[in-house]
């Protein structure tokens, strides 16, 4: 289904001017660098964190220009996988957690128990994978509502946030079975408009960095022990190596980028190289990252002054005067750099749509701010279309698979 005419393309151009001049020209520089690198063969990977990417729509847009070709790899958090591997946002109700009968003592903060809105279908569908508590269920119902909202999908909610901690050990033993890392496996069963079902019909690699591990409950721990962590960072490393652009979008500790153990031109690859390993270099790559952050703009602005404290051996944070980031200290010396500061639900779909038209790419989705109506009916549609992990289809795919 094409789903543009949801979004409003007319927002575009608010989005753009939304924006200062200096992250205006940024932006252009970016687009002109993605354009530029995919016209000449190359690769792009794109580096995403958690929450926001999730709420803005950001993962379903790269699931988009992973189908069209647009994107090449990415790496992300276990919480991005936990809420794809549950179709991205769902809807859910808060009943008061009290009345509910439930030990206020392992209660989040509030008070609140959460449910996922079902349909009866989807609950009998469950019923037949995992064991419902049908009476929890019945006094959910029967309490006053506090709330009704849109989330990241398979969270606190019950049942999904459950079925999603208790699918996470079913991907992991096939994951062990076959010597894969989770993200590939899980992908055999994800919906087609997230990362990791896009990627998987693609063959696109997708990886948690290993900063990111932590989170998304059972999925975080068994993604960790899905494949050694010295075996997830030469795979990273591996997928650095092979993309020209690399675009960070609202992520922490990118240590695997800009300080990995693999990463020769500002990270501490040397010992390994010198070892005989495999390592890469940024040196001729286009870093460009969508961060709120003016302290990222300042940062770069400030790259000489940066690159004097390093060689002098002092406090990067003391020479620049602006808090730094552990992020920051590469990217800003990095000769390209391209910071975009801005609001990312507002930047990427800019950057998707003028990308797609320079290259003569038609996308069928394209996200939006979600405080914006086209934002809205977004992610209502995100609700309604993206579906949770098919259990079944994850199973039969391993059949398919060859060792």
């Amino acid at each position: 289904m094409d789903t543009r005419n949801l979004f409003g393309l007319s927002q575009l151009e608010n989005f753009r001017s939304s924006l200062d001049e200096r992250s205006r020209s940024s932006l252009a520089e970016a687009v002109t660098r993605i354009i530029d690198a995919k016209k000449h063969g190359g690769r792009v990977m794109v580096v995403t964190g958690s929450g926001p990417n999730i709420h803005e729509g950001v993962t379903t847009l790269i699931a988009e220009l992973i189908r069209v070709g647009l994107v090449d790899a990415v790496s992300t958090s276990s919480a991005v996988i936990s809420h794809e591997m549950a179709g991205s946002l769902d809807r859910v109700f808060r009943v008061d957690a009290q009345a509910l009968g439930m030990d206020l003592a392992k209660m989040p903060r509030g008070d609140v128990f959460e449910f996922t809105c079902m349909t009866d279908d989807e609950i009998s569908a469950l019923k037949r994978e995992m064991p419902l508590d049908e009476e929890l269920l019945a006094r959910g119902e029967s309490l006053p509502h506090q709330n009704e909202i849109i989330k990241a999908a398979g969270n606190m909610a019950y049942p999904m946030g459950l079925r999603t901690e208790r699918l996470a050990h079913k991907v992991l033993a096939l994951a062990r079975m076959y010597g894969l890392p989770f993200e590939t496996v899980a992908g055999w069963g994800c919906d087609e408009h997230t990362m990791l079902g896009a990627a998987a019909k693609r063959g696109v690699p997708v990886l948690v960095t290993i900063p990111q591990l932590v989170g998304g409950g059972a999925v975080g721990m068994s993604i960790g022990d899905s494949i050694p962590v010295s075996e997830r960072s030469m795979r990273i490393s591996r997928m650095l190596a092979s993309c020209d652009v690399i675009i960070e979008s609202a992520v922490a500790l990118t240590q695997e980028i800009h300080d990995g153990p693999f990463e020769c031109y500002t990270g501490h690859g040397i010992w390994a190289w010198w070892s005989g390993q495999n390592t890469y270099n940024l040196r001729d790559k286009t870093l460009i990252r969508i961060d709120l952050d003016e302290n990222l703009r300042r940062a770069v602005e400030l790259n000489a002054k940066v690159q004097e404290a390093i060689d002098k051996g002092l406090p990067k944070t003391k020479a620049a005067k602006i808090p730094f980031r552990m992020e920051m200290s590469a990217f800003a010396r990095h000769e390209g750099s391209v910071p975009v500061v801005g609001d990312i639900g507002k930047v990427w779909p800019v950057i998707a749509h003028d990308v797609a038209e320079g290259l003569g790419v038609e996308l069928e989705f394209l996200s939006a701010s979600q405080d914006t109506p086209e934002g809205s009916a977004m992610r209502e549609w995100i609700v309604e279309n993206v579906r949770p992990l098919d259990r079944e289809k994850m199973i039969a795919h391993t059949k398919e698979y060859s060792i």
